[in-house]
């Protein structure tokens, strides 16, 4: 079993930034695809990020590519969503994933270790 746990989430201004870390315990995270999901009131769950432990592979949704960046530290068994020039309709609870194996998914099913999430609040 995998715990993931979220935090740095907050009220930000537009164009700031913040970091999200996600804490993982329980097994050692080096050999799973990690992502980041978020939801939005009356909205579904979207694919933010994901990142592998192969090559150190990424991949980002459009409406984040060039703001956002996600990283690992193997060392601290921990993931970071770097957010930057911060929008509105980034407002949403952001949630860290994990899937053992080296391929990601950006749909939320294939992912079996979900953290609670964190609420990121960004106003205009």
């Amino acid at each position: 079993q995998v715990q993931l746990v979220e935090s740095g989430g907050g009220l930000v201004q537009a164009g700031g930034s913040l970091r999200l870390s996600c804490a993982a315990s329980g097994r050692t995270v080096s050999r799973y695809v990690m992502a980041w999901f978020r939801q939005a009131p009356g909205k579904e769950r979207e694919f933010v990020a994901a990142l592998s432990w192969v090559g150190d592979s990424t991949d980002y949704a459009d409406s984040v590519k060039g703001r956002f960046t996600v990283s690992r530290d193997n060392a601290k068994n921990t993931v970071y969503l770097q957010m930057n020039n911060l929008k509105p309709e980034d407002t949403a609870v952001y949630y860290c994933a994990a899937k053992y194996g080296s391929v990601w998914w950006t749909t939320y099913t294939r992912y079996d270790y979900w953290g609670k999430g964190t609420l990121v609040t960004v106003s205009a």
